[in-house]
């Protein structure tokens, strides 16, 4: 009997807004598959009806994806190939997906991303902030408390934070930003991307909490947010060799390493720079 050949799990990303970025061979790939795995089935029924795409469509979502991924690998594994698509944008990026595909990969199944629409880089492309670094925070959490707890742990995170957030906890979220992370750290807040209503607003948080509160229509819609990363402290000569003279003196009752530490704690140093300053000298 003839081995079936397994088919390909293509993750597909659609549209965040502007139905002109459907790539074509986005288009192609949810046209020529089994099936289509959709993050909510009425809403993308209405995409893939625009584009005249017919095709078998299913719900695969944050409820049930662990239970529904073992009958997709199935089909899979019998040939089928079976495209992944999300509500919009890039299926995997704080959408459901990261079961199906990690059990595809365990499996031995190809997968196919294809690339395309995504929040997240679009509107880092357009911010103006830096874009070499960055680390995506996703959703902060609905709970207060617990939002600028997360908050509080990024205070000295130095590359760019992106987060995503909605309508209802926008201002909320604007004022835990401020309080936690100060009025004058610069932000970038990108809302409705690709859309008609496409804005971003830039500036301090404290200028663009006021932008957002003064104005109801920059409350609706889809946001992304971006906070610069903190200014990153640069120790000087002259801090250096006070605090390699204080290592010095500790190291005749203590470690290197722990004297390196206390003397770091002293100066307001970075331990390691000072840990490593102080084995340059021992070699010279």
């Amino acid at each position: 009997m003839p081995q079936t050949t397994s088919g390909i799990l293509y993750i597909v990303p659609t549209p965040i807004g502007n139905l002109g970025d459907f790539s074509t061979r986005a288009q192609q790939v949810l046209s020529d598959v089994a099936a289509i795995a959709a993050e909510d089935t009425r809403h993308s029924r209405q995409l893939l009806q625009q584009f005249a795409i017919q095709n078998d469509v299913f719900a695969l979502h944050e409820h049930n994806e662990r239970e529904r991924a073992g009958k997709v690998i199935e089909r899979l594994t019998n040939g089928d190939s079976i495209a992944l698509i999300s509500d919009a944008g890039t299926p995997l990026i704080s959408d459901p997906g990261y079961v199906l595909v990690q059990q595809c990969r365990a499996a031995g199944i190809k997968v196919v991303a294809l690339p395309g629409p995504c929040a997240i880089t679009t509107a880092l492309s357009g911010a103006g902030l830096p874009t070499d670094r960055f680390t995506f925070e996703g959703f902060l959490p609905a709970k207060p408390q617990q939002r600028r707890k997360t908050l509080s742990a990024l205070l000295d995170e130095p590359r760019t934070m992106v987060f995503y957030e909605s309508p209802h906890r926008i201002l909320h979220t604007l004022n835990d930003l401020h309080d936690v992370m100060g009025a004058e750290r610069t932000m970038v807040l990108a809302r409705e991307l690709t859309k008609q209503f496409e804005t971003y607003l830039s500036g301090s948080i404290a200028e663009v909490l006021d932008q957002v509160a003064a104005d109801s229509n920059q409350q609706r819609g889809e946001f992304v947010l971006m906070l610069a990363g903190a200014p990153v402290q640069e120790e000087s000569a002259a801090d250096d060799l006070a605090a390699l003279r204080t290592v010095q003196l500790l190291r005749e009752h203590l470690p290197l390493k722990k004297a390196a530490g206390c003397a770091a704690e002293i100066h307001g140093v970075r331990k390691n720079h000072l840990y490593q300053l102080a084995l340059d000298a021992d070699n010279t």
